[in-house]
């Protein structure tokens, strides 16, 4: 596959795939279940969620190891497993991508933090490098960091990618509106600051993903574009808050609502559009068609 970066040279704009989890559980996998066993266990329904964004016209799909990394895995009694499972994340991913679709090694947080003792950097950066080396075994073109929040963490994962594998990374963080009315992560990291100290790590993309559907997203972007004029920006956006009905989670924006905006978001500087949080294949679909019509 040509790199992302340059195929980003030519045609601007590209489109990322939808949620994940949520279909997992569609699918059948129980609250305190690994999802990432799946991959072993159940990958005939991995694939199918894989496939179902590659059909909704998707140019990229991410891999099913979003916890894959040793710490969390260690919660499952898998850690020894990281590296099997990551590999067949990605394998079943590029058998839904083919040759012509990328497919973005998916790696998260781990859940603990290092400023407070929980792991030491070493075992962090390990972790990480163990993920970014099986998901290129695996078959992916990138490694996609996502959720972040803390620079510490999303730094060491960033330079285990780069340092261990010859694929371009992507590294977003996850931000919220403050009560001041400007966004930052959860440990206080804003936009502008996440670009600058990830950027330095090493990341060829930068984004934001979750927490925010697009109206938040719009705002994010314009920071991040202020901060960096030519970096390319990633936006995976939930469809819209979430909202609690009857005890369920309620995601309101429907595909057409999202496509509605995506020319907005385009303006202000995203180069790659997906979904996280309440995200189907038809949100993507509707992306695609809105995106092919700009």
């Amino acid at each position: 596959m040509k790199s992302i970066l340059k195929r980003l040279n030519q045609e601007k704009v590209l489109v990322s795939d939808g949620a994940w989890g949520t279909f997992l559980h569609k699918r059948g996998l129980q609250p305190g279940e690994c999802p990432e066993l799946w991959n072993v266990t159940q990958r005939n329904d991995v694939l199918a969620i894989a496939k179902s964004y590659i059909d909704a016209g998707a140019d990229m799909i991410l891999t099913n190891s979003f916890g894959g990394s040793p710490v969390k895995l260690a919660h499952y009694g898998l850690k020894d497993r990281a590296s099997e499972l990551n590999q067949a994340a990605a394998e079943i991913s590029r058998q839904a991508a083919g040759d012509d679709h990328y497919v973005l090694g998916n790696i998260g947080p781990t859940g603990v933090m290092l400023m407070m003792g929980q792991v030491s950097e070493q075992e962090m950066y390990d972790g990480f490098s163990i993920q970014a080396e099986a998901l290129k075994l695996g078959g992916a073109d990138a490694i996609c960091i996502e959720t972040m929040a803390a620079l510490d963490e999303g730094i060491l994962a960033v330079r285990a990618a780069k340092e261990n594998t010859d694929l371009e990374v992507i590294c977003s963080f996850t931000f919220e509106k403050t009560i001041q009315g400007d966004y930052k992560s959860m440990m206080g990291v804003s936009p502008s600051e996440m670009i600058k100290a990830i950027k330095d790590a090493g990341a060829d993309i930068i984004g934001t993903n979750c927490g925010n559907g697009f109206d938040q997203m719009i705002p994010i972007v314009e920071e991040m574009r202020k901060a960096d004029a030519a970096i390319p920006i990633l936006v995976h956006a939930n469809a819209g808050i979430p909202l609690i009905e009857e005890g369920e989670t309620i995601f309101p924006e429907t595909p057409e609502m999202m496509a509605s905006k995506v020319y907005e978001l385009i303006n202000c500087g995203a180069n790659i559009i997906g979904g996280c949080c309440g995200t189907t294949p038809d949100h993507i679909r509707a992306l695609v068609k809105e995106i092919k019509k700009l």
